[in-house]
């Protein structure tokens, strides 16, 4: 028996629709109820019918891509190394590791193994998650290594020895919780941490930032900011350029409001006087680099007698917009038109490389401020796609600095839905009075990991219900004819873009049996910038599901499927997406596929960091809000009488961000009322649901095999 009724007034939020025991993450009762859905899900998938892959068969493809030995080792440079975090069969946990930055740039193979994570898994009694390692500018030889038990957002930051190998006794070392900890000097360290109920915010993240000296206690540290409680938390970090060593705030409200401070005092001089707040808009982001403060609206800004529009990047000489707010000049280095918009900006030593997107697909354009950190005019250079590949029509081209301090060496990423990735390294210099590529390199070549050949790529649009214009990319093989199983997938919210890019997986598993792939660039991503994404907040949430049942729609009306024959897949926020796919559209689809998700958006805010996303969805506690809100709540929405396409829920109990509640809720419905679903909760894996590959394939296996069991 169970307290479960059906409920019977919607107007409290907070009132639970499902037996509270599903919101006990680690239960007794709540691990028993998932382990036996696993065993059904594990049990139904594994045989298929006729002429269909089941689990085992598409796991070992998976496990094949996930593993493959000639993928791209990523590298971070730091002085001569290129250091790399390895997985594959023998280290499903991974490897950190190094090797010179000369041989990486020669193809080198050879790596010296730094940290083994399954052997210290092993040794440690944990079941560790890679979280990241930050090498210390000042010395070299220490590091700081960062690991989560099981993959969970919460973490915890030791200091290792790359000379003995091995841990720093009496080093640095932060507790396990949500926080951040990161090198201001060899003896100094910036720490953010939650724990303290007085110092952690709603949603669960760190109100204090501080610095933690050699030999200090975490509790001893200098505390030199807390951000007020009702913040969503706070984010310090280190700046290296030409101007010498910084340090910057953020103290964020929510995900789009946040207030940036500078701190230029010399390390041992910083106290909570030297925080010295920067004069931009709250909802804006902002960088500071060189001599100049960098400004990336989010919306427009009345500046006297001139309007900024939002999209816009603005420069300002620091020290000019610090001595006088109102009168600093602003450079608009880049500004929006209707269909092109800033999708990101890296900075090298020198220079600023800017990434726009003109209708989802990327250009690079580099910029270059005045000599001497004067007021003026930067000059724009537009820089060339490398390859001949990448000069396809729909093409994304990734790019990051190398070493931002010391170089104005770029790594280049092109890829694209049939296309592998390639890393090129690109050399920038402006002697000519331009920024150009003087030299671009082609480093490393993903391999080719499934059959492209008659795979086609296309851009459409649908009209949407208010008449706006909703871009999405097909792709299928050209010898296909007449409707066929179709997997749409989409996002639609934070500002995400979602952008052409290789995904050996759906090339294997999907469109080499003659599925067609679809991704919808929804309102409330950031395909068309700030705009865009406002459009779909809040009250305005149901556009980007109008959106997205738009582009099924299409997809219908072109014959390309049949409501039948169409699935949909999305997780985290667009697990939302799909879980409203799955109760306001039901009749558009044959399978919904629902991973990492939200779903009761009455409670939301009180699960783990769900506080975070109010500015995202809006607030249940205030009566206005919930009632716009409760129209996109699928738990609310589900309705035991109505007819539901089947559906499969993914989720994990170490998932610190999004509860797992939310899936176990809709599972628990779904099922209570005989509908078709299967549910299965990885017992690890945080967010990203799964802790190694081998638990990535049978993940990703699971949801392939539902999506060919119902739709092919």
């Amino acid at each position: 028996m169970t307290d479960f009724s059906p409920i019977t007034n919607h107007d409290d939020p907070l009132h639970r629709l499902t037996p509270a025991f599903l919101e006990e993450v680690l239960g007794e009762e709540a691990l028993a109820w998932v382990r036996a859905r696993n065993d059904i899900a594990n049990q139904t998938l594994a045989t298929p019918p006729p002429g269909l892959p089941g689990t085992s068969e598409l796991e070992e493809e998976i496990l094949e891509i996930l593993e493959n030995p000639d993928r791209i080792p990523m590298v971070r440079v730091r002085g001569e190394w290129a250091y790399n975090v390895w997985t594959d069969g023998d280290n499903p946990r991974g490897l950190w590791r190094r090797q010179p930055y000369a041989d990486y740039l020669a193809g080198g193979t050879d790596w010296d193994v730094l940290i083994d994570v399954d052997a210290l898994a092993k040794r440690e009694g944990k079941s560790w998650v890679w979280h990241g390692a930050s090498v210390c500018f000042d010395n070299p030889d220490r590091a700081l290594i960062t690991l989560s038990d099981g993959g969970s957002d919460a973490d915890s930051t030791r200091e290792f020895d790359l000379v003995t190998r091995d841990w720093v006794e009496d080093g640095f070392h932060r507790p396990e919780a949500k926080g951040s900890m990161s090198w201001l000097t060899e003896d100094i360290c910036w720490v953010a941490q939650s724990g303290d109920p007085e110092t952690t915010s709603p949603s669960g993240y760190p109100l204090q930032a501080a610095l933690l000296r050699r030999g200090q206690s975490i509790e001893d540290a200098q505390v030199v900011f807390t951000a007020p409680s009702t913040s969503m938390g706070i984010w310090p970090a280190t700046i290296r350029d030409k101007r010498g060593v910084r340090s910057v705030l953020g103290v964020m409200e929510d995900f789009y409001t946040a207030d940036h401070y500078l701190i230029a005092a010399g390390p041992e001089e910083i106290d909570s006087h030297s925080v010295i707040p920067i004069p931009a808009p709250r909802s804006s982001e902002v960088s500071v680099w060189n001599d100049w403060t960098l400004v990336w609206l989010r919306e427009d800004w009345q500046r006297g007698d001139r309007l900024h529009t939002s999209g816009s990047l603005l420069s300002f000489v620091t020290d000019a917009l610090f001595a006088s707010p109102e009168d600093a000049v602003a450079t608009e280095l880049f500004v929006p038109t209707s269909n092109e918009v800033l999708e990101d900006l890296t900075a090298t030593r020198d220079f600023i490389v800017l990434t726009t997107i003109r209708d989802v697909v990327s250009r690079l354009t580099a910029v270059q401020p005045p000599r001497d950190g004067a007021e003026g005019e930067w000059v724009r250079t537009g820089l060339e796609s490398p390859g001949s590949g990448a000069d396809s029509a729909f093409a994304t081209i990734v790019a990051s600095a190398v070493d931002a301090t010391h170089s104005n060496d770029l790594w280049l990423v092109t890829t694209g839905y049939t296309q592998p990735s390639s890393l090129w390294l690109s050399k920038l210099d402006s002697s000519a009075g331009a920024v150009t590529a003087v030299e671009t390199t082609l480093v490393r070549q993903a391999p080719t990991l499934f059959d492209a050949d008659g795979l086609t790529v296309s851009q459409h649009f649908a009209t949407s219900e208010d008449g706006t214009k909703i871009p999405y990319f097909e792709v299928r093989d050209e010898a296909v004819d007449g409707p066929a199983p179709t997997l749409l997938y989409g996002y639609g919210g934070f500002d995400v873009s979602l952008l052409p890019s290789y995904a050996p997986a759906v090339g294997r598993a999907w469109l080499n049996r003659g599925g067609v792939y679809v991704v919808a660039n929804i309102r409330g991503g950031g395909e068309y910038g700030p705009q865009w994404h406002r459009s779909a907040l809040k009250e305005n949430r149901p556009r980007a599901y109008q959106d997205f049942v738009a582009v099924a729609r299409d997809l219908v009306s072109r014959g390309v499927t049949t409501p039948n024959q169409l699935g949909v897949q999305g997780g985290s926020n667009g697990g939302l997406l799909v879980g409203n796919m799955y109760t306001r559209y039901p009749d558009d689809f044959g399978a919904v596929l629902c991973q990492v998700p939200l779903l009761d958006m009455g409670r939301y805010h009180t699960l783990l960091a769900g506080h975070s996303w109010v500015a995202e969805y809006g607030d249940p506690t205030v009566p206005e809000e919930w009632s716009f809100i409760r129209t996109f709540s699928p738990v609310h929405l589900f309705d035991p009488d109505r007819s539901y396409p089947a559906l499969m829920l993914t989720t994990s109990t170490k998932d610190d961000r999004v509860h797992p509640g939310h899936a176990r809720s809709l599972g628990y419905l779904a099922e209570e009322s005989g509908k078709s679903v299967l549910y299965f909760e990885n017992i690890e894996g945080g967010h990203a649901g799964a802790a190694d590959n081998r638990q990535r394939a049978h993940n990703q296996a699971l949801g392939w095999a539902f999506l060919w069991r119902e739709l092919g």
